[in-house]
């Protein structure tokens, strides 16, 4: 009859390190090939950026290193700063209406019905058809998008110009898309919202689904309102949706590039990505990289500082 070995404490801590070893082995190599794929795929691409801003390349002669000289250009292009300036402005102003219009929207929708038997806070009936509604811009092109409302607000034949003559208020048909720079951007704003707000809809109508109606009806018995009820409940619980919501939309406020060359006059708004776009066409690869290079890094600031000022305790329910 076999017996089984001994268990010594120095074989405990043996076997201990034989299976901590074969774990290591395992997650290794469960990881390895995804991990090359992405330092082929995402990692290279983003060094080879670094590289080229570093050079002169014009796309066809050999590169030649030129250290931080793009950059130095880029610091004391006026051209740059005017695209910057806009960029920043659709980065900051883009997410507040967006995600605003966003979380109204979803908690009507979640919560904006009549008082139901049964349920302490009740949608409005349809809702699930309003989420499709508002979903609806997020399945067109956006170069689509763009040409629409291109139309819209044409200064001749747009509608908007035809609404307002139609009901008498010629006084503020404007130029909206060729005119003052001010215009241009309210155009811009309003595209770039009404395209993503459909997709905040549904991601917060989602995020609010999930919170227990026993909250809520703890909330109504002690006399607490809607208003009051989204602000200390509703809000506090789906924040950290709301966060990375806020860093999605600032992303692509910033990446608002199809919009703006579909839609736009040259003269009318300067975006940084149209302005790269624009170095590329005239040859200036490596200039045009260096101007990418540092959306990369205004993209990581900005991701860097919501995280961290939106940064809270997370409520456990």
């Amino acid at each position: 009859m076999l017996l089984p070995p001994r268990l010594t404490p120095a074989r405990v801590k043996r076997d201990r390190r034989y299976r901590t070893l074969d774990k290591y082995r395992f997650v290794i190599g469960f990881l390895s090939l995804p991990l090359l794929f992405y330092a082929i795929f995402v990692i290279s691409p983003f060094v080879q950026a670094i590289y080229y801003s570093m050079t002169d390349w014009d796309g066809g002669s050999a590169a030649n290193f030129v250290g931080l000289d793009n950059y130095q250009k880029l610091w004391n292009d006026d051209r740059f700063w005017d695209s910057a300036k806009t960029s920043v402005t659709l980065l900051v102003v883009a997410p507040l209406i967006t995600l605003a219009l966003g979380m109204f929207f979803a908690y009507m929708i979640m919560a904006g019905g009549r008082y139901r038997k049964g349920q302490a806070v009740a949608g409005v009936f349809g809702s699930t058809f309003y989420k499709i509604v508002y979903f609806f811009p997020q399945v067109l092109s956006i170069a689509i998008i763009a040409v629409v409302w291109m139309r819209v607000f044409s200064t001749r034949s747009g509608l908007l110009n035809g609404t307002l003559g139609a009901l008498g208020l010629d006084g503020l048909e404007q130029p909206w898309l060729g005119g003052e720079y001010n215009l241009a951007l309210f155009a811009t704003l309003t595209v770039l919202c009404w395209s993503f707000v459909g997709f905040y809809v549904v991601l917060f109508s989602a995020a609010m689904g999930a919170i227990p109606h026993d909250l809520y009806e703890a909330a109504l018995l002690d006399g607490a309102g809607r208003t009051k009820t989204f602000f200390k409940i509703t809000l506090p619980l789906i924040w950290d949706t709301v966060r990375t919501g806020w860093i999605y939309m600032g992303i692509q406020a910033l990446d608002s590039f199809a919009i703006v060359l579909v839609m736009m006059p040259d003269h009318a708004l300067k975006v940084t990505p149209v302005f790269l776009y624009q170095r590329f066409r005239e040859g200036q690869f490596g200039y045009a990289t260096s101007i990418g290079v540092v959306l990369l890094v205004v993209s990581v600031v900005f991701s860097l500082i919501i995280m961290r000022v939106g940064n809270r305790d997370r409520i456990e329910y």
